[in-house]
């Protein structure tokens, strides 16, 4: 017999995160993984980050976990997309070498003292008076502990699908949990099937890359860790091809083999990243679709086709692959496949990530409706984290839709769940100017250094940024006159105003930012891009910031008005019954998270209001 403080089940991104946060908390850990080549493994696309995603990597950084220092470790190009919509969604995207992912990634937790790690296949879980207890591993061995956190991605009684031909595996080959989804369902937990997919790899050598467009990194740009002192390199190319007429003919006359229409797949799938046979039937009208060369890593010559997600016959694969610009003599070295899994019903877990039902037994990741290595590891350290405190007996940490993407994240899930794979996006987030890359540290790292997750090095940089900062705001007020920044005005195309001016007012300017001041009047030496950066967004949206706060303030007041635990909602007159129903199924824990259920009106909300204060 085995005793732990905690076991978390899984060693994706999710449980990589998760199993770190308990460490590093004090918690002795032991991470079960059915095989210790998928630890940190990306079985998907190489890279880490993207329009949304990229958030949600600062946060977890911020917070003090990991994601964001091993993806810095091991990228190979780096860039910022959305660069034209503005800094609210500006996103970092990184294309990283996976096998060295996976070698950090898997070194960082073997290093960790707290955590034990122990390849094997958990096909049970013990629970007595609804309080988890451990778990039984299908090689027959028991392990205890205080709280455990399932973190299994889509490995629950997953299948593998290639036109007709099928098998019982997880991603890449991995095998797949058989038991532990029957585990769940004994224990009550509602369990559901959804389907994912990924396109071929090909063989770089075989590719014709001058047809393609290429698209090169950026340097000098923000990394995803705070405490990176060194940004990546670029050092591979990525390239833009398309589909065309040609390759939609293919699809639209093999669409009786696709087992999306055939019937032989049953999960639902993701709409915002849809297989290339969907894309063609939803939009018809559109004569391509942008597709995406991404290089595997260093030391293969696998490249990623994003954009071209299939479960289509390998033979229809053949012929339409090779339709595309570039891509005519292309060697397929893995063949397209769509994946279907088990997972559970999120709206059954607290804003926690603890079961409703069953105190110590956490959720993150896949298993909760995602897609996406980055929406599984912020999923991960909070689970990580509240799992920690769940044993300490201490209240859980919960981020508000106002504090962090993250926030967002996991109140759409306990609150409206998900009928299909979940995708973080801009658009999710309320409050996404306050909710910058940039400023995670700021928004969140204060919050990881009382939690006791942020390191005494990163609190050290953190406080020296703001302090630069503060330094920055002093700088900002020195007026100059007329004489001496009108060559400024001028080089920006601006108009030369009539009276002296503090920094500040220029930087407000439309075409004038800090950096320009500071090139002209050289008011920043020695302080970090990373401080000038956040001061720039700050003083340049300063008025949206402000409107975009007042709303901030009144979401504060809705969320700040908790509903009593015991409640009983059949009681409360007035209420419809959906109303009733919905509330009593998700158990919200303030008017804030009542009124962003789906079925629950303003009506109903007023109603629940009114009966709040009638009990104080």
């Amino acid at each position: 017999m085995d005793n732990f403080d905690a076991i978390v089940i899984g060693g994706g991104h999710a449980g990589c995160e998760s199993a770190l946060a308990l460490a590093r908390l004090g918690k002795k850990t032991l991470l079960l993984t059915i095989s210790l080549d998928a630890i940190g493994f990306l079985p998907c696309n190489p890279s880490i980050g993207g329009t949304a995603k990229g958030h949600l990597v600062c946060e977890i950084d911020a917070l003090g976990g990991e994601m964001g220092v091993c993806a810095d470790k091991s990228a190979i190009q780096i860039r910022m997309l959305n660069r034209g919509k503005g800094p609210a969604v500006y996103s970092l995207r990184a294309q990283v070498d996976k096998q060295l992912y996976h070698n950090n990634m898997k070194q960082t937790l073997e290093n960790n003292e707290n955590i034990t790690i122990k390849q094997a296949e958990v096909e049970k879980l013990i629970c007595e008076d609804n309080i988890i207890k451990g778990v039984k591993t299908a090689q027959g061995e028991t392990y205890y502990a205080k709280a455990v956190v399932i973190c299994s991605g889509v490995y629950l009684k997953s299948k593998i699908i290639i036109g007709e031909y099928s098998k019982q595996s997880g991603p890449n080959g991995f095998s797949r949990s058989e038991n532990l989804s029957d585990s769940l369902k004994s224990l009550g937990i509602t369990i559901k099937r959804f389907k994912t997919g990924t396109p071929a790899r090909m063989n770089g050598r075989t590719i014709d890359y001058s047809k393609l467009s290429v698209q090169h990194g950026e340097d000098d740009i923000q990394t995803f860790s705070f405490i990176t002192e060194t940004p990546p390199k670029n050092i591979r190319d990525c390239y833009l091809t398309y589909t065309n007429e040609k390759t939609h003919e293919i699809i639209r006359n093999n669409l009786s083999r696709a087992p999306m229409y055939s019937g032989i797949i049953k999960g639902v799938g993701p709409r915002y990243c849809p297989s290339i046979e969907d894309k063609i039937v939803r939009f018809a009208d559109k004569t391509r679709h942008q597709i995406f060369l991404e290089p595997e890593g260093l030391y293969t010559n696998e490249v990623y086709i994003q954009g071209v997600s299939t479960s289509l016959p390998v033979d229809v694969q053949k012929e339409m692959y090779k339709t595309i610009e570039g891509l005519e003599n292309a060697q397929i070295m893995r063949d397209a496949y769509a994946i279907e899994y088990d997972l559970i019903d999120s709206t059954e877990l607290y804003p926690s990530l603890m079961h409703k039902n069953i105190k110590g037994l956490f959720f993150a990741g896949q298993i909760n409706g995602t897609s996406g290595y980055e929406e599984a590891a912020a999923q991960g350290i909070i689970a990580g984290i509240n799992a920690s405190r769940f044993i300490d007996n201490k209240s859980p940490l919960v981020l508000k839709r106002n504090e962090a993407y993250i926030g967002v994240l996991i109140d759409d899930l306990v609150t409206k769940g998900t009928n299909e794979p979940y995708r973080m996006m801009t658009s999710r987030a309320e409050y996404r100017l306050h909710l910058r890359q940039e400023n995670a540290d700021k928004r969140l790292t204060p919050i990881g250094r009382e939690i006791g997750l942020v390191s005494d090095e990163r609190w050290e940089k953190f406080e020296k940024k703001q302090q630069e900062i503060a330094k920055i705001y002093e700088i900002l007020e020195k007026k100059y006159k007329i004489d001496q920044f009108r060559q400024l005005y001028e080089q920006q195309n601006e108009s030369v105003p009539d009276t002296s001016q503090t920094v500040k007012k220029m930087i407000k300017r439309s075409n004038i930012d800090i950096f320009d001041v500071d090139k002209y009047f050289h008011l920043f030496d020695g302080i970090s891009k990373r401080a000038l950066e956040y001061v720039n967004t700050e003083v340049k949206f300063e008025g949206y910031l402000k409107q975009e706060q007042e709303d901030i303030e009144n979401f504060k007041k809705q969320e700040n008005m908790l509903i009593p635990e015991n409640i009983n909602y059949n009681e409360l007159k007035g209420l419809r019954i959906e109303a009733r129903q919905k509330l009593t199924s998700i158990r919200p824990s303030s008017i804030g998270q009542a009124s962003r259920i789906s079925g629950v009106s303003p009506a109903d909300v007023t109603i629940l209001m009114m009966y709040i204060k009638s009990l104080r």
